[in-house]
């Protein structure tokens, strides 16, 4: 028996319009009632952007905002989807014959990922076919890992239905895995705080082996979300892929100028750890190893002393291998610079001065500075909405999640936050058409969330 697995807890649907309405759902579809629902909250990553996949701690909370499931089994070994979101269609597919194309990420792909993850895991020869009706609160592509959240509840899904044990940080590891699945080269904190979350407190989560430390946000301010509304899928784009490419090859050569042995290093983190200095020598290595200018392939290869065949099938990911010039010093900067901040954020935490909350929005906005300079993952509507949440009284704004779309996460004191919602709404949602429709499921204040958890009906 695993420790410390997902809880099961009991829930009456009659009781909860949502699970009452997802219930009614699922008998219309099924002809019959669900046996069991499984839920996964999204989250909002406070500080730590684009660094798990470096090896560097993060600081998210998860969101009430989540996908929850309600299930039943079949023996036909068919998995049969459906969606409460009638722009999401129905799917069918033999349960053996998981097929999950990497060109077309759609919505029951990262459903498919974490069952096939959990089949693998288990090499389940026989598993049984399932009914799923799907519903989910976490607006799509918006940075608050709704993708994340769709892979981890089918994960929990397929561990259920198939009468298996898994801890928490089990879980969440191979959830990371599978996600890969549909072309995504994540790091590891999303699924690790949809299970590892508890209410109300934040963590920091750390990264091999995954392990989650309660962070207990300060008093006197909230955290806000606000979408900008425009929508970034990680899978259907290579800017999420590039920059992990960068940070790849940045580590090549860092420590192949540092001497270490680049051939086996893949994370700036790791040549952080093998050189065993601090982050901020580890900035100043940057400054003095690597240049401003964007590096070509032919340069990199003759840094690394490889031909350009053994990079592109050695080093870069299937699509990005076309990528041309590569921008290793701005990446590498903020990756170290950022992980500084994390640590700070949760030292501020830790001693709460007087100041807290102001220091901690300072940090948040040199987060955002960095993103947006750094590792260009911001885009014109995020940094629009940073400058008003900060006009409109927080005292820190940052893009969160992957960006290049998607929400900003601001830090308000208690006493300004009605005005703060009320000139974000005025200068931000009311000046255009499309985003006052979406503004209601756009504009919320947030407070961390318990993770994810399989639902029995008494």
């Amino acid at each position: 028996m695993a420790t410390n697995p997902p809880p099961k807890l009991q829930v009456r649907s009659s009781e909860n319009d949502r699970l009452k309405r997802l219930k009614e759902t699922f008998i219309s579809k099924f002809g019959l009632a669900p046996v069991f629902y499984a839920r996964a909250p999204g989250r909002v990553n406070l500080i730590g952007e684009h660094i798990d996949y470096c090896g560097y701690a993060v600081l998210p909370m998860a969101i009430e905002q989540d996908i929850l499931t309600a299930v039943s089994l079949n023996k036909t070994q068919v998995i049969q989807l459906a969606n409460t979101n009638p722009l999401y269609p129905d799917f069918t597919s033999r349960i053996s014959d998981i097929h999950i194309d990497k060109t077309k990420p759609l919505w029951h792909y990262y459903f498919l990922c974490g069952l096939k993850g959990i089949q693998e895991h288990f090499s389940l020869a026989c598993p049984p076919g399932i009914n799923c009706a799907v519903d989910g609160t976490i607006p799509a592509s918006s940075g608050l890992s709704s993708s994340s959240a769709m892979v981890c509840c089918a994960g929990l899904v397929a561990l259920e239905a198939n009468k298996k044990t898994l801890s928490k940080v089990e879980l969440a590891e191979i959830c990371a895995s599978c996600e890969r699945y549909i072309g995504t080269e994540g790091g590891g904190m999303d699924q690790s705080i949809s299970f590892l979350a508890e209410q109300g407190t934040a963590k920091l989560i750390e990264f091999n082996p995954v392990r989650a430390t309660d962070v207990q946000l300060p008093d006197g301010a909230v955290f806000v979300i606000a979408n900008c509304c425009v929508e970034m899928n990680k899978a259907a784009t290579s800017h999420f892929n590039i920059r992990v490419m960068e940070c790849r090859l940045a580590a090549k050569l860092l420590s192949k100028a540092k001497g270490l042995d680049w051939k086996r290093l893949l994370k700036l983190g790791d040549v952080h750890k093998e050189a065993g200095v601090t982050l901020e020598e580890m900035l100043a290595t940057v400054e003095e190893l690597l240049h401003p200018e964007p590096y070509s392939q032919q340069e990199i290869c003759q840094c690394l002393g490889i031909t350009l065949e053994e990079l592109c099938t050695g080093i870069l990911s299937q699509n990005t291998q076309d990528v041309t010039t590569f921008k290793l010093y701005q990446r590498a900067k903020h990756v170290y610079s950022e992980a500084a901040r994390v640590l700070e954020f949760k030292d501020i935490c830790d001693q709460t001065p007087a100041k807290a909350v102001q220091l901690l929005g300072e940090l948040m906005n040199q987060s955002h500075v960095s993103c947006r300079d750094m590792y260009e993952c911001s885009c014109p509507e995020l940094d629009q909405l940073v400058d008003i949440c900060l006009q409109s009284g927080a005292v820190g704004s940052r893009l969160t999640g992957a960006g290049w779309g998607g929400c900003t996460v601001s830090m308000v004191p208690n006493d300004k936050l009605d005005s703060f919602l009320s000139n974000v709404r005025e200068s931000y949602y009311k000046t255009d058409a499309r985003r006052a429709a979406l503004e209601t499921q756009s504009l919320f204040v947030t407070k961390p969330g318990g993770g994810a958890a399989v639902l029995l009906e008494v």
